[in-house]
């Protein structure tokens, strides 16, 4: 095999030297002159763009770069003043249409001239830094048409003339204006803002500043919002059509400080018809409005507030403190209920469900709602009255409904732990007497109060709901084991209360009928038969009775009474007539009770299965009581309700207020003690915040209580004070 060398080919540059026309310069820019003059005389169709192209391209390669810009800028500049003068000419609306028309050309001119010249574009012009061929073409246009001293002036005035007259309500050409204004922003931002945007701006100021003045005059406060909502609207609209998308801002900005920050104060506070009008009348719209327009300027929102909070609290401290309103404890909490509702379906529907708004409306019903000591009482006989049994065409869905907005109320007392003591009574009674409307509405509720308190608020009232099974179960085993020996004496039902669950009652004595008496003490020895080291009081002031009884005609009617009447109407087994002292001294029923007992049977229309001599609305130790035979009712069953007081008289609130301030004591000193525990060594100031801290959510405690548990404390050895420095304790372990 015969090897062969390998050869390297190299390819080089032909070296012939080009003899350059000492005119080509001048020949290939004619040529190019003319194609331009060509181009801006409408010719172009004759035209060769690829020669042309390739003119440019060999001026720029043979070194004519300079020579061929410097006669473009001439050339251009020639018919940028051709035109000048041709939209100076125009006279009225022709003036934009002939810019516009203008404009456009020029465009497509300037197209064809950058096609020609690209590779100067390309080339030449980033090596010399200089302007390229559509920026060149924008500045000789902006220079010698826009910024000429005959069209500069007249452009703006007729472009602020045409946005006046759509302010005006005239129709307009939009097309045109945004042709127009496209130019300005394509010549570069600042021609835009300085050729019409800021002038657009001042005008606006003005006038709107003139408008504003005048609608406040002439309008009320809804009327005004609504024209200021269109202008605002209106200004948006424009920006959306024609204007650059950066002035919205700016326009709504100006619309904003003259119409709605100039006027705010006098708008809110204007009379018959400002914020305090539309919350009275539930002006949706107009809230929303107000809101709305309001949330765009400084402090709008605020000032909103300000008032709407001071309207609420003035109309909230009316309505607690109203003599006649405290009369009806049910009408007093649905008036709450009702303006609870009202304040919130505004935040909802016009204040966007603002969280600032929403907290200063419960700060408002938290700031009156505790101006009324009563008011605590007064929810709790409200929730009593919902959850009694014999309303009419009430659901157990209307009751949850009820409770849920009750919660929103017991949310704002401060002394939870009081309502808890008016509660429990009136559970109490409604359990005892079996006039609730349900166990699971009750249970509903005890379960939204753990939610709410926690599990230690509700303990007692859940130990009151298993006394009461247990009773069941408890009386079941009574019949079973002694029903024989009860076979002639009246049925007995009992409820066992453990006394720490159930309201503290008073024990008050009651002389029992004898055959009452001996059933009650067979179930007593039952009971204490069965359980070891139980002591049983008996508490006729909260039981009630069904008793069998027989009018004149033969007529038999089976009342359902207290036991405090069962004992009385009993005593009329062996007389017709009895005095006062007489019924006082067989029962030894409490005077107070008794009245109201004797009133509850003698003196209730349609009830009255006694009679009073002398007849009046009230009993008097003077009276005279006789059994009326002629008492008839349609129905079998009567009930005979006892005139109670549907408020607690003034010594009852202050001995349930007694309660509860001795119920506090060890809850704060249990607060103090959990402090102390892990804080071990805490100054007095300190001590007083972290116990109302830990406390609020029950009761607001006082600072002089908690002092005074501090020192029970200390005295007890719990605690003990610097040595020196009096106001520091340390805990004792």
């Amino acid at each position: 095999m015969s090897s062969q060398k390998k050869r390297n080919f190299q390819m080089e540059a032909f070296k012939h030297r080009v003899v350059v026309d000492p005119k080509y310069a001048e020949k290939t820019w004619k040529i190019l002159e003319h194609a331009i003059h060509e181009i801006y005389n409408h010719n172009a169709s004759g035209l060769s763009f690829e020669e042309l192209y390739r003119n440019a391209y060999n001026m720029v390669l043979h070194k004519f770069g300079e020579k061929l810009y410097s006669g473009l800028v001439s050339t251009m500049t020639v018919h940028l003043k051709e035109i000048a003068a041709s939209v100076e000419a125009s006279q009225g609306p022709l003036f934009l249409e002939e810019l516009n028309r203008k404009w456009m050309e020029n465009n497509k001119a300037l197209q064809m001239i950058r096609d020609i010249l690209m590779y100067m574009d390309r080339t030449y012009i980033p090596s010399t830094h200089k302007t390229p061929v559509h920026k060149l073409g924008l500045n000789l246009w902006r220079d010698n048409i826009i910024h000429t001293i005959n069209i500069q002036t007249r452009l703006k005035d007729t472009l602020l003339e045409i946005v006046q007259k759509e302010r005006d309500g005239e129709v307009i050409n939009r097309g045109l204006m945004r042709n127009i204004v496209k130019m300005l922003m394509d010549l570069g931002p600042s021609v835009y803002q300085q050729d019409f945007e800021q002038p657009f701006l001042d005008v606006s100021a003005k006038f709107y500043r003139g408008e504003s003045q005048q609608f406040i005059e002439c309008c009320d406060c809804g009327e005004y919002l609504k024209k200021a909502e269109k202008r605002l609207n209106e200004e948006i609209d424009r920006v959306a059509h024609y204007l650059d998308v950066k002035s919205e801002e700016k326009i709504t900005n100006v619309v904003e400080k003259e119409m709605i920050e100039s006027q705010m104060n006098r708008l809110v506070h204007m009379e018959n018809s400002g914020l305090v009008n539309m919350i009275v009348d539930d002006k949706y719209d107009d809230l929303g409005r107000i809101y709305n327009l309001f949330r765009r300027v400084p402090n709008g929102l605020t000032l909103i507030r300000v008032v709407m909070t001071s309207h609420i609290r003035e109309t909230g401290k009316q309505l607690v403190i109203d003599p006649e309103r405290v009369k009806d404890p049910a009408e007093f909490v649905q008036r709450l209920l009702e303006e609870r509702d009202k304040h919130d379906k505004i935040i909802n529907l016009a204040f966007n469900n603002d969280k600032a708004f929403q907290n200063a409306l419960n700060s408002s019903f938290e700031y009156f709602i505790n101006l009324n000591p009563r008011s605590i009482e007064f929810i709790s006989l409200f929730v009593d009255d919902k959850l009694r049994k014999g309303l009419k065409g009430v659901t157990e869905e209307d009751v949850e409904v009820a409770l849920d907005k009750v919660m929103m109320l017991f949310r704002y007392l401060q002394e939870k732990d009081v309502f808890e003591k008016y509660y429990k009574q009136h559970l109490a009674k409604r359990l005892l007497s079996g006039k609730s409307i349900s166990e699971d509405a009750e249970r509903s509720l005890i379960l939204k109060l753990k939610t709410e308190c926690g599990y230690q608020f509700t303990s007692k009232l859940e130990g009151m709901f298993t006394d009461m099974k247990t009773s069941q179960d408890t009386m079941q085993g009574f019949y079973e084991s002694m029903g024989p020996m009860l076979a002639d004496g009246p049925t007995l039902a009992v409820h066992v209360l453990t006394t720490g669950s159930w309201p503290t009652q008073s024990t008050t004595t009651c002389n029992l009928p004898p055959e009452i008496l001996t059933v009650c003490d067979k179930f007593k020895t039952y009971y204490l038969g069965t359980h070891n080291g139980r002591r049983l009081t008996w508490q006729t002031n909260m039981g009630s009775a069904d008793i069998k009884a027989t009018f004149s005609r033969s007529q038999k009617h089976e009342l359902n009474v207290s036991t405090y009447q069962m004992c009385v109407l009993m005593l009329f087994n062996n007389a017709d007539q009895l005095s006062y002292k007489e019924i006082e001294q067989a029962v030894e029923i409490p005077a107070a009770e008794l009245k109201r007992c004797l009133q509850s049977l003698a003196c209730a229309k349609g009830k009255n299965v006694l009679r009073k001599e002398p007849m009046s609305k009230d009993v008097s130790e003077d009276d005279e009581f006789f059994f009326n035979e002629n008492f008839s009712s349609k129905f079998y069953k009567v009930k005979i309700g006892t005139v109670v007081a549907q408020k607690e008289s003034e010594p009852e609130k202050q001995e349930t207020r007694q309660r509860v301030e001795e119920d506090r004591k060890p809850q704060i000193e249990a607060a103090i003690v959990r402090i102390m525990k892990a804080r071990r060594v805490l100054d007095h100031n300190n001590i007083v915040a972290e116990v109302t801290k830990q406390l609020q959510s029950r009761f607001l405690p006082n600072p002089v209580v908690i002092k005074k548990r501090v020192e029970s404390l200390i005295e007890r050895e719990f605690l003990e004070r610097d040595r020196d420095d009096r106001k520091l304790y340390r805990y004792l372990a």
